[in-house]
Parts: structure tokens; sequence; C-alpha cells
């Protein structure tokens, strides 16, 4: 299954496929593009809201009016008051954010029906005007103000109040669309017809929420099926545009193309350009709330209004509407839950500011088209690109999606989603470094299965991670190199069968391999009974001298069950047991390592002079009668081990003569062990007397030496005691610098 994965052209197939799933995921009916584009867009107005302009005022009838005027609704005589007040105030525009579709019941004509025939007080109230009728002459004498019309159930069509100017190409265009959340509406809730023929103005102030509740749209025009209407805002901006002389006229957009951030639509009055969607509808900028907005209507009645100066609402737009408990319409936004009055003021006042928001409609295709066309390059340079680089390149790609919308919001006021594309393209990545993973797996599988016999683990982990380490090259770096090799083999090997001898070799092999490599050593090769490993390469390791001591140390210590087991064999077949003894040497300097050999067959091996010397030193254990010799590099980064200077020596091959030096323990024990903190000092006395030329002194500290640590070095002053002896009969020249020049290996 994981080769079959791994073929380029099944690869290919799934990720194209997995791509197709995630595009019909994007744009399925459960709305999961819409949601997220639209978290991005309020984030977006929530990081630069609209300024705020100082052009729309709210008079509000809340609860401080209310407990001081008394409660809704008022008589018709006080709104009158309200109104002509507000007028007097400046206000350039009133807009009444809701319906007052029935009479005043407070009316005096309605109290005095209620009185009996000749009560002295009912032909008084018969002679008084009408509520309504003060109303109305308040509304027609401020001359601005703009009454309103919602869903309701009144048959009787609203009253226009200037015609709209519109082609019938593009009127009959709008007067199709009633599909639900449209401009269309059937009946409604209307001003009374003596109060709709005084405003100036009569639009509709029906707002439609988005399948989760928030307004982030507002429609500006409305049909009944027969006739265009403006919304209460557009016939706001009229009546604030050459006092309401301008037509409101709607046309087509001639330079409208589905690639620019542009709407179908545009609705004209006199200075002012609106676009809007083919459904009529503008996306409103938000802007916070400031209490500065907002005045409290009592302020305008006389006997209530506070003895500050009044309120200058000089070429402003005054809402009208109620934000008391149980009166108000409360919204939700994308800055949190408003009176409904709030969406219209935002509306008015971003269209008097000439701001806009626009997502065009062809802004979902170029979102996921991009998204597409991102995804096949990462398909594609999948096969070829390293899956850290790929990532890099879609995080890019990604980046440049969130920069590219926040630029075009902050310029242009457009509305482009950057989070949808992103994701597919995270997704698609994802994917395609899962196959690059089960390729890259299946190489490696592979490689193990070819090389996991012969190279250290840290090793193992670095070609497989990088196949292509698998050629010729190397580099030059300091490594300590370990040679080991069986003392006396030829004559263990005499009295054993071939079988006998192999698997002798296996249990020596065996727990000295696992040593070395437990301990981030290399095997570079065995020879016979000889095996060689070195430290530092493939992979770097700072402590590689510690490491390959730690190891020739382990080695003795392992070779101890391996000859109980020689011991107890020989017992069983009756044979006098030949027990094992390796020799190590170990050595530290700047080596060649990495791939050498032919094209058609090449290992990871080291060569340098560091590498002789290592192999010199092993030669040299069988000498002086110990199993361990390391180099002096090797011993200055183990001094706190148990080391012993054994010589200074020109081995064979050598013009220079260098200090060799035995390892009897770690750190632990060259601290712990009495015997050997007691011999270190004597032993560098030996070796001073030795190069000093007293040759008697030497002899006489050899003596005293011996038995020390079991006998361990017996052998090594006993090299010592016949050199003495030697050159006590044969003093060595004046020229002799105590250099010993071995002629073997």
């Amino acid at each position: 299954m994981l080769r079959f994965l791994t073929h380029p052209f099944v690869r290919l197939m799934v990720l194209v496929c997995m791509l197709g799933l995630i595009i019909l995921a994007a744009l399925d009916t459960t709305g999961v593009k819409t949601r997220i584009s639209n978290l991005v867009f309020e984030t977006y107005i929530k990081i630069k809201p609209r300024e705020a302009s100082d052009q729309v005022i709210f008079v509000d009838i809340d609860d401080e009016s209310l407990s001081k005027v008394g409660q809704w609704p008022w008589p018709r005589t006080r709104i009158a008051e309200l109104i002509a007040n507000i007028n007097a105030a400046g206000a350039k525009v009133i807009i009444f954010d809701g319906v007052l579709a029935e009479p005043d019941r407070t009316s005096p004509d309605n109290i005095a029906s209620l009185l009996e025939d000749g009560h002295p007080a009912r032909e008084a109230l018969l002679d008084m005007p009408h509520n309504d009728a003060v109303l109305a002459d308040a509304i027609a004498g401020a001359g601005n103000f703009v009454a309103g019309f919602s869903h309701g159930s009144n048959t009787e069509s609203p009253m226009v109040k200037r015609r709209i100017l519109i082609k019938n190409d593009v009127k009959q265009f709008l007067l199709e669309q009633k599909q639900p959340q449209s401009m269309y509406f059937q009946t409604t809730a209307q001003f009374l017809p003596e109060l709709q023929k005084a405003a100036a103005g009569n639009g509709s102030f029906m707002a439609t929420a988005e399948s989760d509740a928030v307004i982030r749209r507002t429609s500006l025009i409305f049909h009944d099926g027969k006739q265009i209407y403006p919304s209460l805002m557009l016939e706001g901006v009229r009546l604030y545009e050459k006092t309401g002389k301008e037509f409101i006229k709607i046309a087509a957009n001639d330079s409208y193309n589905n690639y620019t951030i542009s709407e179908p639509l545009e609705i004209i009055i006199g200075d002012y350009t609106i676009p809007v969607s083919a459904e009529g509808k503008m996306w409103i900028y938000y802007r916070p709330y400031r209490s500065a907005d907002d005045l409290s209507a009592y302020q305008f009645l006389e006997g209530f209004a506070d003895e500050t100066a009044p309120a200058d609402l000089n070429g402003k737009v005054v809402f009208i509407a109620s934000s008391a408990e149980g009166l108000m319409d409360l919204r939700a936004t994308p800055l949190g839950m408003q009176p409904g009055v709030r969406v219209h003021m935002n509306a008015t006042e971003q269209i008097l500011q000439n701001e806009y928001l626009i997502r065009p409609y062809t802004a979902m295709q170029l979102e996921i088209g991009a998204a597409i066309g991102v995804s096949i390059f990462i398909i594609l340079a999948s096969f070829f690109v390293n899956p850290i680089w790929l990532g890099l390149i879609a995080l890019g790609v990604s980046g440049g999606a969130f920069w590219t919308s926040w630029y075009l919001f902050d310029e242009h006021g457009g509305l482009f989603d950057p989070v949808t594309p992103s994701i597919i393209v995270m997704i698609v990545f994802v994917l395609s470094s899962a196959l690059s993973y089960l390729k890259t797996e299946y190489e490696r599988r592979q490689v193990r299965d070819a090389f996991g016999l012969y190279i250290s683990p840290d090793f193992m982990k670095e070609l497989t991670s990088d196949p292509d380490k698998l050629q010729l090259g190397g580099e030059i770096k300091p490594l300590s190199v370990m040679f080991s090799d069986i003392r006396s083999f030829t004559t263990i090997s005499e009295g054993l069968t071939p079988q006998e001898l192999i698997q002798l070799m296996n249990d020596f092999l065996t727990p000295m391999s696992d040593l070395v490599m437990s301990h981030r050593g290399t095997i570079d090769k065995y020879m016979g009974d000889a095996m060689m490993a070195f430290w530092n390469a493939p992979l770097d390791d700072p402590d590689h001298e510690r490491h390959a001591c730690i190891t020739a140390l382990k080695m003795n210590e392992a070779l101890v069950p391996i000859n109980e087991a020689v011991k107890k064999k020989a017992e069983e077949i009756g044979k006098e047991p030949v027990l094992l003894n390796a020799g190590i040497g170990i050595n530290t300097g700047p080596c060649a390592v990495g791939n050498m050999g032919s094209k058609q067959r090449f290992a990871y091996s080291t060569l340098g002079d560091a590498v002789n010397l290592a192999s010199r030193l092993e030669g040299q254990t069988k000498n002086y009668g110990i199993n361990i010799l390391i180099g002096e590099a090797t011993k200055e980064k183990v001094e706190d081990f148990a080391v012993l200077e054994i010589d200074l020596i020109q081995v064979k091959g050598k013009t220079q003569p260098v200090r060799i030096f035995t390892l009897l323990g770690d750190n632990t024990f060259a601290q712990n062990n009495e015997e050997f903190m007691a011999l270190r000092p004597k032993h560098e006395q030996m070796l001073t007397a030795y190069r000093a030329r007293d040759f008697a002194q030497v002899i006489e500290i050899c003596k005293s030496c011996k038995g020390t640590l079991a006998g361990y070095l017996d052998a090594f002053y006993n090299v010592y005691i016949e050199r003495a002896e030697d050159l006590m009969k044969s003093p060595p020249d004046d020229n002799w610098d105590g250099v010993f020049i071995a002629t073997s290996k």
C-alpha cells in the first residue's frame, strides 16, 4: 500500500481529488465559507472602523425622557413640539425611525366623544384642533421631515414623495427580485395619510439580517412588484442634498465588470453616487458608538428642557427613535448589539462621507480560484521541493493573501476573504507533505533495510532523513578513532572448528558493536578479529573523546561474561579454556571522513594521520601488556579519568615522538579508588626518574608498584624494569631523550 501511494501518478491523482473535495466543502450550502468571510470583515471593521463625521444625531426618547414627560405613546402635540424645536435648533433633516399608523387617542375630539351632550367642556374640546392635525402642521412647517414605513398589514401603497428616475430595463430587473431577504414587500405599516402627505420624504426602514441574525448590509431601495420605493436613508440624503430638489436616480454602472471593486448598480442623488448590489443592498461601514451622538428628547420639550443652552443641530441629520427599555429595536451588528436606529444612522453617515464597503459579485470565485491555482502549484512543487520550503511557500502565500485583503479593504473598501483560501492552501500543503513523508519514509525503509546492520543509529537517522547523503564525498573534522583487536587470535583459532570460530567472533563483536553504537559511535569496518570505529561523524558530538574512552572501558567489562561463557563451554567439552583479551587503541585528531570508494561500491569511512596512530596504539598494547592505549589529544579531554602516562614513543612510520597513555577507569574510579590515587604519584615519579637516567630508582619504584590494582600493570612495570637493566648495562649517549623507538606495529 505504501509503495502504491508513493507512485508519482497515484500521488498526483490523490492530491487533485482531495483538492476537489476541499473546494466542494468550501462551497457547500451550510454557509461555512460565508461565516468565515463575515468574521474576517467584522474583524477588519473593528480594527479600522469608520471615523465619525458629527453630521448625524440621535434624539433619543430614552428612559429619562419617559420618566419626565410620561409613558409612550406621547400625545401627537408633544411629538409636534419635539419636531418643531429640533427644526428650530437648525436640523437640516429630521428622520423618524418608527411608524405613527393610528390616530391619536388623546386628541380633544376623542376625549369630547366620551362626554355627555351639554357638558361644558365638550364644545370647547370639539373646537380644538385634532392632535394629528397639529402634528401634520408641524411636519409640514419643518419642511424636512422624513416619515417611514415598514412591514405590516396595510395593503395600501406608501406615498412616493418624489418620483425615482430609473430606466425601464433596470426597473424591470429590480421588480423581478422577489426572493426571501430581498427588497420585495407586500403589505406595510405606514404613517397616517395626512402625516405622510405633510412629510417632505417617505422611506422604508425595513432591515433584514443575515442568516446569523447580524445586520451587515441594508437595502436602499424596495418594491411591491409595481413601484420602486426609497429607503429612509435615501430620503434623508435626498433632503440633505440641495433641500430635496434632487431626484433619486437608479442606473446601471457602465464601468462595472466582474473583476473590479465596484457594484453593478448606482444610486445617484446630486453629488452623491452610491454603489449598490443587484439586490439594491449596501454594506454598512459601522463606526463605534459615541455618547456625543445622542441627545435626550426631553431637552427639546418646553417645561422639561435643562437650563443649559439648547443643542446646536445646525446642518445635521437628526434621527428620532427610542433606546428605552421595552421600546428599543435591538439589533445585532458587527460591533455588538445596538438600537436599530444606529444601523440607519451608520448607513446615512457613510453615504454623506462617501465611504463604502464593496464585496464584488465574483469575490468568492476569485478567492477560490486563487486557492486552486496556488494549491495546484504546491501539489506539483511537492514532487521536487523540500516540505520545509514548501511550508514556507504556503505561509508566504497565505501572508500575501492577508496583506492583499487588508490593503484592498484599507485603500479601496474591498471585502475579500483571505482565510478560506489560506485554509485550502494549508490543507493541500499538509496533504502534500503527508504524501511526501510517506514517500520519504518508504525510501528510508529501503535504506534501513540495506544499511541498518552496518552503521550507527545516529548515522542511520541522518542518512534516512536525507538519502542524498548516500554519495561520494567527505569533509575534514576532528574524530576520535578506535581500533580493537583480539590478542593471540591465531592461537585461539587453531583450536576451533570454523563454526566455533564464527560463533566466538559473533559473541565478541556483537556486544562490542552495541557498545560503540550506544555511545554515539560509528562502526567503520570489521577486519577479521579486529574492529575500527570512530566518533564525531556523521553527527557532531562535542564529547566524542569521552564517549570513545567510556566505550573502551565498557568493552573490557563486556569481556567478563563472554569469558565466563567460554570457561563454561570448555568445561563441558573437557578442554582448556582460551580466554579472550582485547587490545584497544584510541587517538583524536583531524581526519577526512565521508563516503569513500568507487561509484560502484563505497562506504562511510575515515582516513588520516590520526587514524594511523590509533592503529599503531592498538598494536602497542601487547608490547606494554595493557589493554587500552590512548593518544595525548584524547587524554587532554579526559583529564578527570584514571589515566597514566605510559611512554614517549616513536611508532613505526612516524618521525615525531608522541606521548601515550593508558586508561584505567572513569572519573568516579579516579576519585574514589584509593589504590589508583596512591599509585599515580609513584608512577609519575618513575617516569621522571627514567627520563632523568636514574635507572636504579626506576627499578625500585616499578617493583614497589607491582601488585597494585590486582597486578593489572605488572607486565608494564616489568617492561620498564627490563629497559632500565639494559640501559644500566649499556648507558645511552648524551643525546638520549627517553624516546622509545618502536620497531613493530
